[in-house]
């Protein structure tokens, strides 16, 4: 059973775009300290010449100001193909929340506003992203493309997703990644969102599954989103409470401290399991606590960028 303290929720307006923006802009100002100082330099219109292509499209103009060689970068050029996933099954709507803010988000909530961030990237760099949306059925496709129409397509489903609290929608993560894996064709950089609560799957199966994505050479890395003060750690304070499992409503009436030791211990190991096995597929493992900031999320990217182009 998935422990869910029982809470209420009244969506509101969500600007993803705007908040994305300003999450990114922050990741920018803070790269300085980074191993990724100077990657700002080469946003938007042009990238790094390198010896041997044509010098059609170098910028002369920017060669005059900084002594370095760029070209031109246009619409249609992509460097990278991108595929986001994520998992709206209705364990990832917790906690719930009565504003969405980025410093106060729910696992679906967090999942999509990283997701924006990692499209406003690929925006800048003119890089190609497709979105694919699942629970207990196939909720949302779009293939890989990078224009602006596209984008604001894009986040119109994802703003749509935070603001709809599915109910007692289960996980069916090992049958849709087979069937995403079937419509990538080409070589993709595969971003997977999900809270791993997996009831009607064995473990095998669903990495089949994420064995399937990295067919044709994409390369994989699976975000665990969870909260970990109360899912991993499960600091509740010790009232009685009622415990609801928000994918099939059964629930347990406990006090908090009676199972936190037992509790820990399991969820640790299970998350121990996941990330051995991630590392045994060459799928890389990332944790993605909500009530952190976005940077592990983007420096990720970074880092995988660099290593796929």
């Amino acid at each position: 059973m998935k422990l869910r303290e029982e809470l209420h929720h009244t969506g509101g307006f969500v600007n993803l775009e705007l908040l994305a923006k300003q999450v990114v802009e922050g990741f920018i100002a803070g790269m300085h300290k980074s191993p990724f100082h100077g990657f700002s330099a080469e946003f938007a219109e042009h990238k790094i010449y390198n010896q041997g292509e044509s010098t059609k499209h170098i910028d002369w103009k920017l060669y005059a100001k900084t002594d370095k060689l760029y070209t031109k970068r246009y619409d249609e050029e992509t460097n990278l193909r991108c595929h986001l996933i994520i998992d709206n099954s209705s364990s990832m709507h917790y906690p719930a929340y009565d504003s969405f803010s980025v410093n106060k988000l729910n696992k679906i909530a967090f999942s999509a506003l990283a997701s924006a961030a990692v499209m406003q990237i690929l925006k800048r760099q003119r890089d190609a992203v497709g979105l694919s949306i699942y629970s207990d059925t196939y909720e949302y496709y779009a293939p890989e493309k990078g224009s602006d129409r596209h984008h604001h397509m894009l986040l119109h489903e994802l703003e749509q997703m935070v603001r709809v609290t599915p109910k007692e929608k289960s996980t069916d993560t090992y049958t849709y990644l087979h069937h995403i894996a079937e419509k990538l064709h080409r070589r993709s950089l595969i971003f997977l969102f999900t809270d791993m609560f997996q009831d009607s799957a064995s473990e095998d199966a669903l990495f089949e599954a994420l064995r399937h994505l990295k067919y044709n050479k994409h390369d994989v890395v699976l975000f665990h989103v969870f909260d970990k003060e109360t899912e991993l750690k499960f600091n509740f304070d010790n009232q009685p409470k009622r415990f609801v499992d928000v994918e099939t409503g059964t629930f347990l009436n406990v006090y908090a401290d009676n199972i936190k030791e037992n509790y820990e211990a399991a969820v640790t190991d299970y998350f121990k399991a996941l990330r051995l096995k991630c590392g045994q597929y060459q799928i890389k493992y990332v944790e993605a606590d909500i009530r952190q900031n976005f940077d592990n999320i983007l420096t990720t990217f970074m880092v995988e960028r660099t290593k796929f182009l």
